[in-house]
């Protein structure tokens, strides 16, 4: 017979059961009554550990930036379309499990001073990785762009990446950002950030992106 579980430490599990209201209802419509009540713990238990909702908040960007952190590195192994498509899916799946911050990201920010420049360094830290995509793709001969073309694209696709669910959202604000729905959010993501390649893709790179297009998402490619 197996030992029993540990139970886990309190601390941690209000960060799971905050993420999960965060992500289903949006930040601003959950309080930290609602949270409490989830939990079944007292608001006064709730407070020793997160004095304050933005320290919820913080704590979940940190959990965020610790998983892009061990992501981002992988932009340097993209060699091919299909390298690209993996790690663009990877990078959407991050933003996925947090995605209560990029629906309230404006938001936020505007009540989370914290959080200026913690956003732009990840920001950052993004466009670098996409940098460094598009420069591993023209190092293969797989992208035929000039080396003056690597920022503004790169830019692109963050910022489509960033606000891509946002705009998920906008299309169907009742189903969007429901779980169920999370496989096909992600692989248009995917799909249409790297569908700003396709102008400087070389022709067999190019008909390898929309197939993967064609087999992930069907009409869409």
């Amino acid at each position: 017979m197996p030992p029993p579980k540990r139970p886990r430490r309190t601390a941690e599990r209000i960060l799971e059961v905050t993420l999960a209201l965060f992500n289903r209802f949006g930040e601003p419509n959950v309080s930290t009554t609602v949270i409490s009540s989830e939990l079944r713990i007292s608001p006064g238990n709730l407070y020793y550990h997160y004095p304050a909702k933005d320290e919820l908040v913080n704590a979940l960007v940190d959990r965020h930036e610790q998983a892009l952190a061990e992501l981002l590195p992988a932009a340097e192994d993209v060699a091919n379309v299909e390298d690209a498509w993996f790690f663009l899916h990877l990078l959407f799946e991050r933003t996925w499990d947090y995605r209560f911050l990029y629906r309230d990201l404006n938001d936020l920010l505007s009540k989370n001073r914290h959080l200026e420049t913690r956003i732009a360094a990840m920001m950052t830290a993004k466009a670098q990785a996409l940098q460094q995509l598009i420069r591993g793709l023209r190092h293969a001969g797989v992208l035929l762009a000039e080396e003056a073309d690597t920022d503004p694209l790169a830019t692109s696709m963050l910022v489509l990446s960033t606000y891509w669910l946002s705009y998920e959202y906008v299309r169907d604000p009742r189903r969007a950002l429901e779980p169920e729905r999370a496989a096909e959010a992600l692989q248009r993501g995917a799909w249409h950030v790297l569908a700003l390649l396709l102008p400087y893709l070389e022709p067999a790179s190019r008909a390898h992106l929309r197939e993967l297009a064609d087999a992930y998402l069907g009409q869409e490619g």
